[in-house]
């Protein structure tokens, strides 16, 4: 299977990395880039060279195409994607909220989309209870301070991290709403909303904490079938704080399910 990478950071270059070393039944055919330059020099050293191309490239020449782009890229990615029909695999449950649509759109092509797991433990529990009733999903994120720099809500709100000396609630409301006001930073949460009862029930608190290190989640479900609780603690990123390294990971472990013999988890 011939494998698309669509945006080349921190997520894209190791998963082409893996894709170097090598993964049962796929090998890496092209990616795109916002920097076609800096993508053929990021190449080195990570994987063999292959083309630098636009979306609808991509989307022809590839049967799955992961994105890891910008949220701003989305839907340029993700169109042309499901529209050939290819399977689409991504972590930016923050722009699928964003994008309704394209669910529809894939269903139409018979494309699919697959939301790796990300940084949320306990995905698979979460999908199983929402087969019953849920009744309750809450989420309190912990990040440090540098993790959230930059979030739309935070500039629009006026609320400076910089000189921050203890935790400080940022955020509280529904995962549509944190996913909207923090797109870069609570995929997690989206994810969660998605898998779940809706973003719109799911609640969600914000903390910066210059205290930490590791952008943390927990997670409280109460269901007809099980009450759980979740919690992980991601290690960032030292090219990118907002993004956990377990990131790029969920996409490799997504991509090997796709042609492994066995398959733990739904």
């Amino acid at each position: 299977m011939k494998v698309g990478i669509a945006g080349f950071g921190t997520i894209g270059r190791s998963i082409a990395a893996a894709l170097g070393r090598g993964i049962e039944g796929m090998e890496l055919a092209a990616v795109c880039s916002g920097d076609d330059d800096r993508a053929r020099r990021a190449m080195a050293g990570l994987c063999d060279p292959v083309p630098v191309v636009e979306p609808a490239a991509l989307a022809s020449r590839c049967d799955i195409v992961v994105e890891c782009a910008p949220k701003a890229a989305f839907r340029s990615i993700a169109e042309p994607a499901l529209g050939a029909r290819r399977t689409l695999v991504t972590v930016s449950a923050a722009a699928i909220l964003e994008n309704p649509e394209i669910v529809e759109l894939a269903r139409t092509n018979g494309a699919q989309i697959i939301l790796a797991t990300g940084a949320l433990l306990g995905l698979d529990a979460v999908r199983a209870a929402a087969e019953g009733e849920i009744h309750e999903v809450r989420m309190i994120t912990r990040k440090p301070p540098n993790s959230l720099e930059g979030a739309p809500y935070l500039l629009e709100n006026g609320i400076s991290l910089g000189t921050l000396q203890g935790p400080l609630k940022v955020f509280e409301g529904s995962a549509r709403e944190g996913a909207r006001g923090f797109p870069a930073n609570v995929n997690v949460a989206a994810a969660l909303g998605l898998a779940g009862v809706g973003p719109d029930r799911t609640r969600l608190e914000i903390w910066a904490d210059p205290a930490l290190d590791r952008n943390t989640h927990q997670i409280e479900v109460d269901a007809d079938t099980a009450r759980f609780s979740l919690k992980i603690e991601n290690v960032p990123t030292v090219e990118n704080p907002k993004t956990g390294k377990i990131t790029a990971l969920s996409v490799i472990a997504a991509l090997r399910a796709l042609t492994a013999p066995l398959r733990a988890g739904t």
